[in-house]
């Protein structure tokens, strides 16, 4: 039997539109789509004497009985437009009197309408109403660092095509941050080989498209261990799939570097010194402090001139293309890594 109610949040698109798939297949239960089914958006809830909004309309459709099916599936899009406790109190109500004959499915996402600059939280009074009224809450997102390589892991893992180890390697490598492209490209995967097939690297490649955008950690490590064509090709994804801006792309360089300059012949003894000195924690600490030994003084200070180099030539000392002096200066800074 499905809830009554299923409350979707999340900022990741990609998730939140397979998550809301899911939860209307399940609550049609086989019912027709074209007379069970009614879909309210941000353009529902605009009140045309004001331009307010107001959850009213959603709340009528919920109300209405069913007609020519044995249930109604109601969905509510962009409910990320209200975003305090009083203005879901009226939803509030509703769960708390009780559904009939109607399965909810609430979308706790970004409207379309520009003046809404970011996504705001679920009311704790709605998440409790939801639970209360025997429905449940599913946040969509891939998480961050490891959480986010987990996520992506067991995403490969329970495809229905058999992906071997070098193609999962070459779709993490290719997805880089953008780790929810994965989502179609399994579909496609499955769609063209069929499920239970045996999947290669080979396979995967064409179906792969530009590769995208990477965190900055990509490119410092790349730069730390000296290695020129890995840092450029992280240089360009970071400009290309990520629209990073070379200057914005020299001030992530300037933090790594200002690092190691903080530790240097700082007396650091141990990590959790490295820690405090710079007020992180765990594995960004230690590997911060490995490196800035192996660098040395006059290397981090080589790293600091060619950063400031940089930026005189980004605010116009040279005619060189900004794309150009970001690429001349990570094959710089890669290059004095080099073992």
């Amino acid at each position: 039997m499905t809830v009554p109610v299923v409350l979707i949040s999340g900022d990741e698109e990609v998730l939140v539109a397979e998550a809301v798939r899911a939860a209307v297949e399940a609550a049609l239960e086989g019912e027709d789509r074209t007379l069970a089914l009614e879909e309210l958006d941000e353009s529902d809830y605009r009140l045309e004497d004001d331009g307010d909004f107001s959850p009213s309309r959603l709340l009528d459709a919920a109300l209405t009985p069913a007609f020519l099916t044995t249930r109604r599936v109601v969905v509510g899009r962009h409910l990320g437009r209200f975003g305090t406790k009083d203005e879901v109190a009226p939803l509030v109500g509703l769960l708390g009197g009780g559904l009939t004959d109607t399965r909810l499915v609430l979308v706790w996402e970004r409207g379309v309408d520009p003046k809404q600059q970011k996504l705001n939280r679920v009311p704790k009074s709605l998440e409790e109403a939801v639970v209360a009224a025997g429905g449940r809450v599913q946040s969509c997102s891939v998480g961050r660092g490891r959480e986010a390589d987990t996520w992506l892991s067991s995403r490969l893992e329970a495809a229905e095509v058999l992906l071997d180890g070098r193609a999962r390697a070459l779709i993490t490598e290719r997805v880089g941050e953008d780790r929810t492209r994965v989502v179609a490209l399994l579909d496609s995967l499955t769609v063209v080989f069929g499920a239970g097939t045996e999947i290669g690297a080979a396979d995967v490649e064409p179906y792969l498209g530009n590769a995208g955008q990477v965190p900055p950690w990509d490119l410092t490590d790349a730069i730390d261990a000296g290695d020129v064509p890995k840092a450029i090709d992280r240089l360009h994804r970071m400009m290309d799939a990520g629209d990073r801006h070379p200057l914005g792309i020299l001030v992530a360089l300037h933090g790594h570097y200002a690092r190691l300059l903080r530790l240097d012949g700082a007396g650091i003894a141990d990590e959790r010194d490295a820690a405090e000195v710079l007020g992180i924690k765990g594995f960004p600490a230690k590997k911060a402090l490995t490196t800035s030994r192996r660098m040395g003084s006059e290397r981090i200070g080589k790293a600091i001139r060619l950063l400031s180099e940089a930026d005189l030539d980004l605010k116009g000392r040279t005619a060189w293309p900004p794309e150009l002096v970001a690429e001349v200066l990570v094959a710089r800074l890669a290059s004095m890594n080099r073992r």
